[in-house]
């Protein structure tokens, strides 16, 4: 991943994050050591639960992280269940800061993605170097499948706006088979179900059976949203230990997995 990939379009674009003092949690998180919650848009997962191994050999904390969709963590939060700190994309982290869910100061924005084109290993790959190339290769292929928008993730969400754009809605609807709860759109492509997935890159790399093709050109992207922040949340019972979690997934050893695992993370911006 190069500077190019769209480090250089997010900048304009992000939202001033909510600071916090640094937490010394390499001394006060031990001592006062307990249960951490974490509610997590489920693009996150296998990078948090690898961080949060980190996080709990160091502070003596243990972490439980909860997956949805970045819509249904938002709902759960929004409804007052139980945690300690979430993850979620940043216009959604604000409107929760807004309706008084997460406590005030307590934002940090921890990656950015972007939405990729993915098909099965040893597979052709399509051209996507343009909107034109790329709407050509949907038309041309068999079958899709992206997460369902009505789940309420933002990569279907996403995708549903560009088909609309693209006058392609109705084209593409019986072409598309949708993941089933719980999985991603590349384990339908994994198994040969379907030939492209669209899925943010870190779902591609984490899935062996696939290959990434490449980006969707910048004009289909949608930046602001798919920046992920954490924050903690107003009702936590682990206030100060979660924003040492915070702390620690915006630093230099969440960074270098956020990078293996397909993120950028927002501190190298």
């Amino acid at each position: 991943m190069t500077k190019s990939w769209f480090a250089v379009a997010v900048a304009g674009t992000l939202a001033v994050g909510y600071l916090f003092p640094p937490v010394a949690w390499t001394e006060e998180a031990v001592v006062n050591a307990g249960e951490l919650t974490v509610l997590s848009a489920d693009v996150f997962t296998g990078v948090v639960d690898k961080l949060a191994v980190s996080f709990e050999r160091t502070t003596g904390h243990k972490v439980t992280i909860v997956y949805g969709t970045a819509g249904a963590i938002r709902s759960r939060v929004q409804t007052g269940e139980a945690g300690d700190l979430t993850i979620l994309p940043r216009p959604m982290m604000d409107e929760l800061l807004r309706q008084g869910r997460i406590a005030s100061g307590s934002i940090v924005d921890v990656a950015r993605s972007a939405v990729g084109l993915a098909v099965r290993r040893g597979a052709p790959k399509p051209e996507i170097s343009s909107v034109e190339a790329f709407a050509r290769s949907l038309r041309a292929a068999e079958s899709i499948s992206y997460p369902d928008p009505k789940r309420g993730g933002a990569t279907g969400v996403l995708f549903t706006r560009v088909l609309e754009r693209l006058g392609m809605t109705d084209e593409m609807q019986p072409k598309t088979k949708f993941p089933p709860a719980g999985q991603f759109a590349v384990d339908v492509v994994a198994r040969g179900e379907v030939q492209l997935a669209i899925s943010q890159p870190m779902e591609i790399l984490a899935q062996p059976g696939v290959e990434l093709v490449g980006l969707l050109p910048p004009d289909l992207q949608d930046l602001p949203n798919f920046v992920f922040s954490a924050g903690v949340l107003a009702s936590a019972k682990q206030p100060l230990a979660a924003r040492a979690l915070v702390d620690f997934l915006s630093g230099p050893t969440a960074a270098s997995v956020l990078k293996a695992k397909g993120m950028e993370p927002a501190s190298s911006r």
